[in-house]
């Protein structure tokens, strides 16, 4: 069995460092908060679980035959899920490249779908994640610093793939690694 997902990679140096800074001030508020650790920021498509290895090997073949022309993405914003009241997901937004992303999303989804994967039954919300709330110690203040964050700039990232994930879990947290990548355009 392997822990598998499908995304689009955050490599771009200046919102990594933005979103480090981010980490930062959030650190600040006192709450109590795990960070998406630098080289696991990405944008995920899809989750697949564990899957069985063959399965795995089907759905590789599939992302490698996805193909799109390239668009730039603007990385915007910070917001949380589920919402204020009880932030658990902190998060990076998409304000420019939305479509395109959930036009991939439902390519995804739907050819996912046919290999015996459920459907995605939340609405599609392009986003990277930055960081995990684990208790509501200092929520006001956490949610203070959120607030002030909501325009957040980042900048922008060239979509021109995307890639399925391995994930291993250890006790410091997740290693990935890349088993496919779609083909560029």
């Amino acid at each position: 069995m392997v822990r598998c997902f499908i995304a689009v990679e955050c490599n771009e140096a200046k919102i990594i460092t933005g979103i480090r800074n981010v980490q930062g001030l959030l650190e600040t508020t006192g709450g109590k908060l795990k960070h998406v650790e630098p080289e696991n920021i990405h944008l995920t498509l899809k989750f697949l679980g564990e899957i069985e290895h063959n399965k795995a090997d089907q759905v590789k073949k599939i992302i490698e035959e996805i193909s799109f022309k390239p668009f730039w993405v603007k990385v915007e914003g910070v917001g949380v899920f589920p919402n204020l009241s009880r932030p658990r997901t902190v998060w990076a937004g998409v304000s420019k490249g939305k479509e395109e992303l959930t036009e991939i999303f439902e390519e995804v989804d739907e050819k996912m779908f046919e290999l015996g994967f459920d459907k995605e039954r939340r609405r599609f919300h392009p986003h990277f994640t930055i960081s995990r709330v684990r208790s509501g110690r200092n929520r006001e203040s956490l949610v203070e610093e959120l607030m002030r964050l909501q325009d957040h700039p980042f900048g922008e990232i060239n979509v021109d793939h995307i890639e399925l994930k391995k994930s291993v879990l250890t006790p410091s947290g997740p290693i990935y690694s890349t088993l496919a990548k779609s083909k560029q355009k």
